[in-house]
């Protein structure tokens, strides 16, 4: 098969498509003929050496395919050769076979074709088990959502919608900002041209924010610790700009009674993804059925144009998915 390979590891230019054997599916595990792989910022880190596959995963980029399954593990019972499905994976999507869990994989929402299902799992995993299971985001909260413009941030502006929340996003510049405000949220703050603290606590006044989801770290940190009103959470999901901090007074956690709590998606237990792929099922899947929530796909990539993928995806000009098609 034709798969993606980054050797040691640098910049865009490492990647090229060669020739590589196909994996086999364990007896929990389904073959899938990718047709379409996200591309995705721990793809990035990956390839540049930074970010190594957990132990038994495959090494090959790509954490989310959409596809048929083209084969069964001996113990899956819940699907059947040619079914089409979306999947989280471990690693391996960037071949035109993968292998994913039977339990991480999951039918297409009604109405949706391969391409638009291979936008969800790595985006909607992510925001369903940090904002719904860990953050408890509940209808009439307001929540702040770093980065509104990407994946995650689109995705997590329309789940905490859907969820009945008010929503202040934070982009980079205009067109992103009127990008955020078209999947639903409330408030959007330029963070190159205000202080988005300032902005997002003249927004709530004394109440604070409820809850916070960031991939920033760094500064931001200390700013969203005091953003937070009483019992509220914040969740870290990335340090884009660094994970320790000099001189941090953690007091207002104690008196406001805050929560800070974080997760990663790609090491976590195979049961705990199989959780996560049953509440999508349930809650998710219907909301994009009817329209309540959607996919947003900036473009789509030949897998010949893998390096032009990771040279946009690091860009930051895209608003919603990358994706690569195989077939």
């Amino acid at each position: 098969m034709r798969v993606v390979a980054h050797g040691a590891g640098g910049g865009p230019e490492v990647l090229q498509v060669v020739a590589g054997p196909v994996p086999v599916a364990g007896a929990q595990d389904v073959l899938i003929a990718v047709h379409y792989a996200g591309v995705n910022g721990p793809d990035i880190v990956q390839r540049k050496g930074k970010y190594p596959p957990p132990p038994g995963a495959s090494p090959v980029l790509g954490l989310e395919v959409s596809g048929n399954i083209a084969a069964v593990g001996a113990e899956v019972t819940q699907w059947k050769v040619g079914d089409a499905v979306c999947a989280l994976t471990p690693g391996g999507g960037y071949a035109e076979y993968c292998v994913a869990p039977a339990a991480h994989c999951l039918p297409l929402p009604g109405g949706f074709d391969l391409e638009r299902a291979a936008a969800i799992p790595e985006n909607f995993f992510t925001v369903w088990t940090n904002l719904i299971e860990r953050a408890r985001l509940a209808s009439g909260e307001t929540v702040l959502i770093h980065g509104g413009s990407g994946g995650i941030g689109y995705s997590a502006i329309q789940v905490a919608k859907a969820w009945g929340a008010t929503v202040i996003a934070t982009v980079g510049n205009a067109e992103k900002e009127a990008f955020a405000r078209s999947v639903g949220a409330d408030h959007v703050i330029n963070y190159r041209t205000h202080d988005f603290a300032e902005e997002a606590r003249r927004i709530v006044e004394a109440r604070g924010v409820d809850v916070i989801l960031d991939m920033v770290g760094g500064e931001y940190f200390r700013k969203n610790l005091g953003l937070l009103g009483l019992e509220g959470r914040l969740v870290q999901i990335a340090f884009q700009q660094g994970s320790k901090f000099a001189d941090l007074d953690l007091m207002p956690v104690m008196m406001r009674r805050l929560t800070i709590t974080g997760s990663t998606l790609r090491a976590q237990p195979a049961q705990n993804k199989a959780r996560i792929a049953d509440g999508l099922r349930a809650h998710l899947w219907p909301l994009f059925a009817n329209g309540a929530l959607r996919v947003v796909i900036h473009r789509v990539f030949e897998f010949d144009d893998v390096v032009a993928a990771h040279t946009m995806m690091e860009s930051g000009r895209h608003l919603g998915k990358l994706l690569l098609r195989l077939r």
